[in-house]
């Protein structure tokens, strides 16, 4: 009798290990994957080919650098101002700006300054840079110094649109004029109409090292002539997936280089594999239009020439995923070299950048 007992209460055992085993899924081997067969451009019309797998900008968020932080003082973005044409570079346009003032500037102190093109794109709290948040940030913890920025939009007759998310201007105000042309007259813009404008309000440094300049695309070009135009002016450059294309001959630029004198500028390009590649729906290749490749170009010929650049390289497509990403990054190298305190008891210099005392 016990022994059929201890039997029963095996056999009830081995049952419900079985159950258990039964429930829990096995732990399954993916099959070996085999690398996908690259796809073939379509024949006839349609869009230009990709590679095979995920989104190419699926990889890309923003960091804690690029959102409010607790504890961080808040600057300002005060406008938007009408700038005027009044160099001649333009007749007949205007540019609307808005500008950032950091809470730690101070009128008697100069501050650094920073100039983004596509200004609606680099300060939309929404978009993918949201550069305020980043200034506000690396501001406060002393790894950039404290700026003015402006962003400015592209220049406009008054009765075209401003340029918006939806529509940068390309179709719409004078954007493919001013940012892709491989002249002085954007730099002008720049240098005669909008700086007065700014020294005329507020306390700014006037070192051409304490000048960066910025964009994206054809505002990444843009932001690049213009250093190369005035370099006395401008030293730092900002360029995410520059349009250093066959536009308007801005392809060019590494020849350029090449065959002129070194200029004290200071670069940093940021691209991806899958931006504008030149490679038509018809399997047709130009490399004049090629992005990718003329932003490694740009790279290899700034090198080449000694110049002080950077460069990072990733998978996105044409837009500003990665650029956002890596903004914090990008700017704490353009600025890197501000003067700092090595002294330990300097408790200013420890801590963290705050707001001037207000005066009574």
């Amino acid at each position: 009798m016990k022994k059929m007992a201890r039997v029963v209460i095996s056999l009830l055992i081995v049952g419900a290990v079985a159950q258990v085993f039964a429930q829990t899924p096995p732990t399954q081997t993916p099959p070996a994957q085999q690398p996908p067969a690259p796809q073939q451009p379509p024949r006839g019309g349609g869009p230009p080919p990709m590679p095979p797998g995920p989104n190419p900008n699926s990889q890309y968020r923003l960091g804690p650098d690029s959102f409010p932080q607790e504890g961080v003082p808040k600057g300002e973005i005060r406008g938007p101002f009408t700038l005027p044409s009044t160099s001649g570079a333009y007749p007949g346009t205007q540019h609307t700006y808005w500008i950032y003032v950091p809470a730690q500037y101070d009128k008697a102190e100069p501050a650094a300054l920073m100039v983004f093109q596509d200004g609606h794109a680099f300060m939309n709290p929404e978009g993918d840079i949201r550069a305020q948040n980043v200034m506000d940030n690396l501001i406060y913890r002393r790894e950039i110094p404290v700026m003015i920025a402006v962003f400015i939009n592209p220049g406009r007759t008054p009765e075209q649109p401003e340029p918006d998310a939806k529509e940068w201007g390309d179709r719409t105000v004078n954007r493919p004029t001013e940012y892709n042309s491989l002249d002085d007259r954007y730099a002008r813009v720049i240098t005669e109409e909008l700086l007065p404008a700014l020294y005329k309000d507020y306390n700014i440094s006037k070192d051409p090292e304490m000048h960066g300049i910025g964009g994206s695309s054809s505002g990444a070009i843009a932001a690049f002539t213009v250093a190369w135009e005035r370099p006395n002016h401008f030293r730092k450059v900002l360029s995410n997936v520059g349009s250093f294309v066959n536009l308007r001959g801005g392809h060019v630029y590494p020849d350029k280089i090449l065959a002129s004198e070194k200029k004290p500028i200071r670069v940093y390009l940021c691209d991806g594999r899958n931006d504008n590649r030149g490679l038509r729906a018809n399997g047709d290749y130009d490399e004049k239009r090629d992005w990718f490749y003329q932003n490694v170009r740009m790279m290899k010929a700034l090198t080449q020439k000694g110049y002080d650049v950077n460069y990072s390289w990733s998978m996105n497509l044409h837009g500003q995923k990665y650029g956002g990403m890596i903004m914090p990054e990008m700017m704490r190298w353009l600025w890197r070299d501000g003067p700092v305190s090595t002294e330990v008891k300097d408790w200013v210099e420890r801590s963290f950048r705050q707001p001037p005392a207000k005066k009574n």
